[in-house]
């Protein structure tokens, strides 16, 4: 994800973000960013700073990420994060197999309900869902499951 600090030709200014910079363009291009003020479609980025956060700053919310000065993750540290992670994804979240593309766009353009589903996509599938604004996460770990 990527945000901009964007500007209407009436002076208001805002937030807007995006899957990556050639999404905003797309959406620029084709008419579908407009000012959050007064909805005006005469959009432009506004010059801003670009936001970096420390390391030490993230890793205060994860302690399994090493703060600064300390050494990296071990290889057992790594494993059990990703195993953590992997459990969170299974308990919470629908195996769709390789139809994921199709069900996250259909959920994104509205016409199938929201509910968290994780699957397969191919590298180009994956690429189009961003340039597209579908919000998708690479995982960490293949499915233990497989879908005929």
């Amino acid at each position: 994800m990527i945000r901009y600090a964007l500007k209407c030709n009436h002076g208001h200014t805002f937030d807007g973000w995006f899957a990556s910079a050639a999404a905003f363009d797309a959406q620029l291009a084709a008419g579908q960013v407009s000012c959050a003020v007064c909805g005006g479609a005469d959009v432009s980025k506004a010059l801003m700073a670009p936001q970096v956060a420390l390391i030490s700053s993230v890793a205060a919310d994860m302690p399994e990420v090493p703060k600064s000065g300390q050494p990296p993750l071990s290889k057992e540290a790594m494993e059990i994060a990703i195993a953590k992670m992997r459990k969170q994804v299974e308990e919470n979240a629908t195996y769709v197999g390789g139809k994921f593309a199709e069900k996250a766009r259909a959920m994104h353009e509205g016409t199938a309900p929201e509910t968290s589903i994780y699957g397969e996509a191919t590298a180009q599938e994956a690429r189009q869902l961003i340039e597209e604004g579908v919000p998708v996460i690479s995982l960490p770990f293949k499915p233990k499951q497989k879908l005929q």
